[in-house]
């Protein structure tokens, strides 16, 4: 007997979505970067920023200035890099910065609606439909039409956050439900009316070198709500235990262990996981960026070299 009326309905798409390049991952992320001090962890976010093509990029860091010729490859503000992580209104004035772009954003849209309507009447020469609020917003001086301007003509700006080298600062201990909230609400951060609704979103990249190995690694919120992984050969036996328990999920232990002695078997290369890749992506592992890991049911690994 089938009752009528209860079929599950799914949400219509939503209609905006960030574009990134075919082999990088969707946005907004969440990506945990783990690996033991100079393996390669900021030269690997940075180059993956980069390829993502943020318009907005905040670091929080107390390193920032000895590591300034790597972050010099990504734009980021003075304003948008924070070096006190023990200032615990961090988090508070990146999210506000954001809601600033939302609105900003949705100021732009809500002004282009009115300037199209302005310029069906001055085109039909109906001016007597135009009110004198609405001359002065969109008329100069020299009565010159003048379109209303946005830094990225109208597009949705996608923003990052990179947290590196936290762990042990009052942000990572006293802080640490600011964190918390952050790593779960970060794709609805400035939610939006324009194109869809939404939210602007940040994605972030937190950079640490333990995982959860005993006190001090990262908390179970940020890492539950990761959608990526990087992860560098660690010659730490539980931290890699507590790793794979975590993570190995549908292909087991085994063939886990494989596909990650297999990423990492040179120095400073990287297994990268995408907990929700593209589908046209063969695998959500790879050897760095560039290489798919692909598992057989055999228990073989195949690897793809993107070109």
């Amino acid at each position: 007997m089938r009752s009528k009326g209860l079929k599950i309905e799914l949400p219509s798409k939503q209609k905006y979505q960030y574009d990134t390049p075919e082999m990088m991952p969707n946005l907004c992320t969440q990506l945990l970067c783990v690996g033991a001090k100079g393996m390669g962890k900021t030269i690997a976010i940075v180059n993956l920023v980069k390829k993502l093509n943020f318009d907005r990029i905040f670091l929080i860091s107390p390193t920032a200035k000895s590591n300034h010729s790597i972050l010099s490859m990504i734009n980021i503000d003075e304003d948008d890099m924070y070096e006190d992580t023990d200032d615990l209104t961090i988090i508070d004035d990146i999210i506000s910065k954001v809601e600033q772009e939302g609105n900003e954003y949705d100021e732009y849209h809500e002004k282009m609606k009115e300037y199209n309507e302005f310029l069906k009447h001055a085109n039909n020469n109906d001016y007597h439909l135009i009110d004198d609020d609405t001359l002065e917003t969109f008329m100069n001086e020299h009565n010159e039409i003048v379109k209303p301007e946005h830094y990225l003509d109208g597009r949705r700006p996608k923003i990052a956050l990179i947290l590196d080298d936290i762990l042990g600062s009052f942000l990572m201990s006293k802080g640490i439900r600011k964190v918390n909230n952050l790593a779960i609400r970060h794709r609805h951060i400035s939610p939006v009316k324009a194109e869809g609704n939404g939210a602007i979103g940040i994605s972030t990249f937190f950079l640490t070198q333990t995982f959860r190995c005993q006190a001090g690694g990262i908390s179970k919120p940020i890492r539950s709500n990761c959608n990526s992984l990087i992860i560098f050969k660690t010659k730490n036996e539980n931290e890699f235990n507590d790793l794979r328990d975590e993570v190995a999920g549908e292909i087991g232990k085994e063939l886990f262990t494989k596909i990650y002695e297999m990423a990492t078997n040179e120095p400073h290369a990287f297994l990268f996981i995408d907990f929700n890749p593209k589908s046209s992506h063969p695998s959500r592992y790879r050897k760095n960026l560039d290489t798919f890991l692909i598992a057989n049911d055999d228990g073989t690994i195949t690897q793809r070299r993107y070109e």
